[in-house]
């Protein structure tokens, strides 16, 4: 997904958003000058000839080993001339498939934007390269001597031109990545931890909770501009709209659903705007957090009504686990993140943890429904564990509906299978 903010911005005073052929245009004529993160072309990226390596690889793979950036194709790249490309030969399967086979480990994230003047004479091609939480990314290629041995390098943009990695820098690399992926996956723990702790604290009696939280790999600093209460009610909104799109149950009342209708407006938080049915309790609590940076929390109770018929009675004391609720908040939680997202311009995946929990280690008691909707009894073959293992997947920006109800259901199936129950979706 492409980001809101580049060295172009910078450059024209723009406020964040897409970019557009004004804007490149403009930047090329004003003779703005290549950098790390900006790197301007004549031609389209060509296929590797005689063994030499993949000059788009290269490229791409120096730009995420640094700081990210732009290439833009159409501008020559020493007097910064807007001369343009072809856009019938634009083959971004094919660019993305010599970078799929030319760089390791696999670079997610990448844009391709064809840019055209309004009278169509005249385009740009712009590759959007964030800065890669994976990085080192290594460039395969093979030398003409002898085409059967692969060898590797490492290039990252040194000012206005690439370079190769030495072997300290190389060691510096990894260790940056680690270091990154440390702080991410504690980040994550701690934003989880932080809600578990909050929704539990006050529980008076056995109940069970479905808690999700994602962060994004590369969230927004503190400098950007906050997160607007109109904006949070409208994403919550949006995510429930787009949440009942994932399934065809009709018989659950969705968490974002009930919130909406009982919290039309949120209370400010720490960096967050928060939707929550708590204190005091109304109908079934559930808890929501929009963060600024483009974090995300969901927690539902799953005990509320999790029987409704008087007659049914759980056979062993515990908190009873409504699997309706847990499947409809799988997907209203992703559903969350990537709206959110959306809203703020995140350019990067964000990963998602999910896990049922209780304040006491009570036995977790599955509830399922049968025959159409009509009757929801404790199936005797399930398992009543008193704690669930912490499930995970990513939700990206640009996710469409389909990829965004597979990993809602990979988190359902997951979870269910920890009650050593099938999934039903």
């Amino acid at each position: 997904m492409a980001r809101s903010w580049t060295r172009l911005h910078e450059h024209l005073g723009a406020p964040p958003g897409p970019l557009t052929f004004d804007m490149v245009k403009k930047a090329a004529e004003s003779n703005l000058d290549e950098s790390d993160d900006l790197d301007w072309k004549q031609f389209l990226p060509q296929p590797p000839q005689d063994g030499a390596w993949n000059e788009l690889a290269k490229d791409v793979a120096a730009m995420a080993n640094t700081r990210g950036g732009l290439l833009i194709y159409g501008i020559t790249d020493k007097t910064t001339k807007p001369v343009g490309i072809d856009p019938g030969e634009v083959n971004t399967q094919q660019y993305a498939q010599w970078i799929r086979n030319h760089i390791q480990p696999y670079l997610p994230d990448l844009s391709f934007t064809t840019l055209t003047s309004p009278d169509g004479g005249t385009s740009f091609l712009v590759i959007d390269i964030p800065a890669s939480p994976t990085a080192p990314h290594l460039v395969y290629g093979t030398a003409a001597k002898d085409k059967a041995q692969q060898a590797a390098v490492v290039p990252y943009r040194d000012a206005d031109h690439t370079a190769w990695m030495a072997e300290h820098q190389l060691e510096r690399a990894y260790r940056d990545r680690f270091t990154r992926a440390q702080h991410a996956q504690d980040e994550i723990e701690q934003l989880y931890a932080d809600t578990r702790d909050d929704v539990l604290a006050e529980q008076d009696e056995p109940s069970a909770w479905f808690i999700a939280v994602t962060r994004p790999q590369r969230p927004l600093p503190r400098t950007a501009p906050p997160l607007a209460d109109e904006s949070a009610s409208y994403i919550c909104f949006a995510a429930m709209e787009h949440s009942r799109r994932l399934t065809r149950d009709r018989h659950t009342v969705s968490p974002l659903q009930s919130l909406n209708q009982m919290v039309p407006q949120p209370r400010p938080g720490l960096r967050r705007w928060v939707f929550t049915t708590l204190s005091p309790p109304t109908g079934r609590e559930i808890h929501t957090e929009l963060h600024h940076d483009g974090s995300t929390v969901l927690a539902v109770n799953l005990s509320w009504k999790a029987l409704r018929s008087p007659h049914a009675e759980p056979q062993a004391a515990g908190s009873l686990v409504d699997t309706d609720v847990t499947a409809a908040a799988c997907r209203d939680a992703l559903a969350l993140a990537r709206e959110l997202a959306r809203h703020l311009g995140v350019d990067s995946s964000s990963h998602v943890r999910a896990a049922i929990a209780s304040a006491e280690p009570t036995p977790l008691i599955p509830v399922v429904t049968e025959h159409g909707g009509a009757f929801r009894d404790i199936p005797d073959r399930a398992r009543r564990p008193r704690r669930i293992q912490t499930v995970t997947t990513a939700v990206n920006p640009a996710d469409e509906d389909d990829l965004l109800r597979s990993s809602a259901q990979e988190l359902f199936t997951d979870l269910m299978h920890q009650f050593g129950l099938t999934a039903r979706w």
